[in-house]
């Protein structure tokens, strides 16, 4: 997720100058200084303390490490931001020793290697209009992003577009291995299948009508289509999703717990 920000700032014009990073892999700060970066270290360097962002892009499980290394580099208008499922605003101003510390949680998802990223934003009370517009500028060159009112929402981000994007995936391969089942060969089942798929989100967002509408639009009376969509019913595909975004949010929740 660092490399997809650092990507999408840089490809938005952004002076590479203005930019540093802290990776504890010499092969990953070799990738990033052959994108223009110069200010790469193993460990925050004197300079750190002039950001006014940091992006804690760690697994949660390596939070605790990360934060230690960092919280001594942070000066008083710093904001930080963790892209880290389950570590709390709260745990994360304890991890990095300041009660008053101005705290956004960010749950990306993938796509944002693409510049198609959908990312949920939560705000501790001590972020200004300004760390957040500017936050919102970071976060906009990877997708789109929506400012949450309430923290626990987070873990609704995670089970819709968090974790969306495999959801998808799952359903495309699924489409591909009936195509061949049907006669396709693996190349042209995957290209009308990945095609359509790209086809269906570009038509939802960038039209005016509903997903209902549009699916309606689709499905003629007696149709192919109602076909399918009438087996998809019977098999209760609504409430199979709805099983697996509850169990996911639950899944986020408990990680909430263990981290938190």
């Amino acid at each position: 997720m660092a490399s997809a920000i650092i990507g999408g700032l840089l490809s938005a014009g952004y002076d590479p100058k203005r930019l540093c990073a802290v990776d504890p892999s010499e092969a990953a700060l070799a990738k990033l200084r052959a994108l223009g970066l110069s200010e790469l270290g193993t460990q925050p360097s004197q300079g750190f303390k002039n950001c006014e962002l940091v992006v804690l892009a760690v697994k949660p499980q390596l939070m605790a490490a990360a934060a230690k290394g960092i919280k001594h580099h942070l000066s008083a208008h710093t904001a930080v931001m963790s892209v880290a499922a389950g570590i709390s605003v709260n745990a994360l101003k304890t991890q990095l020793a300041n009660a008053s510390l101005p705290v956004v949680r960010c749950m990306p998802n993938t796509p944002a290697l693409v510049g198609a990223g959908a990312s949920g934003l939560f705000a501790s009370p001590e972020i200004t209009a300004e760390q957040r517009a500017g936050i919102e500028s970071v976060m906009g060159v990877v997708g789109t992003t929506v400012w949450l009112e309430e923290e626990n929402h987070i873990d609704v981000v995670t089970a819709i577009s968090g974790s969306g994007p495999a959801y998808f995936f799952a359903f495309m391969e699924a489409m591909i291995t009936a195509g061949e089942k049907l006669g396709l060969d693996q190349q042209t089942a995957s290209q009308l299948t990945l095609q359509t798929a790209l086809g269906a989100a570009k038509l939802a967002t960038q039209g005016s009508d509903a997903v209902s509408e549009l699916r309606r639009n689709v499905t003629s009376p007696g149709g192919t289509t109602e076909r399918a969509l009438e087996s998809f019913d019977q098999d209760n595909l609504a409430q199979l999703v709805d099983r697996g975004m509850q169990a996911c949010l639950a899944r986020a929740q408990e990680m909430a717990k263990e981290f938190g």
